[in-house]
């Protein structure tokens, strides 16, 4: 059993790249498929669809490279962890690499980016951060 699923799915992305797979697989939930939407809305990864795989319903993320197998990604970090959960008000949503990365939170209004958030003027919890 999980304690933190979408800590698990960004270290399976991260080691995924790092290994230079084509694509990974994640145990589905809908957050981690809001998350994925989001990655993917953004740019960091190709393509994500859901299906079955071994009786289990999984999300199947299919990663994104450049010129010379260069990574998309270049980070993941998890910010808000079950241990220590960080919310930050609207005014306080911090950029990732000087605007080129970019936070993802969990509001009132569902998941966004920090750029989203701070247009709508809300706060939230911040989930992680990708660059």
């Amino acid at each position: 059993m999980l304690t933190d699923p979408i800590s698990d799915m960004l270290a399976r992305i991260r080691n995924a790249t790092l290994a230079r797979h084509d694509r990974t697989r994640v145990p589905f939930s809908r957050l981690k498929m809001s998350v994925a939407e989001i990655l993917k809305r953004e740019g960091y990864i190709e393509d994500v669809s859901d299906g079955e795989a071994g009786g289990h319903r999984m999300l199947l993320i299919v990663l994104k490279y450049g010129k010379g197998r260069k990574s998309a990604i270049d980070g993941l970090r998890r910010v808000s962890r079950p241990g220590r959960r960080v919310y930050v008000g609207r005014s306080r949503i911090p950029h990732v690499s000087a605007g080129l990365g970019v936070s993802i939170l969990s509001t009132s209004r569902g998941l966004m980016t920090d750029r989203e958030a701070r247009q709508q003027g809300v706060g939230g919890e911040l989930l992680c951060e990708v660059w």
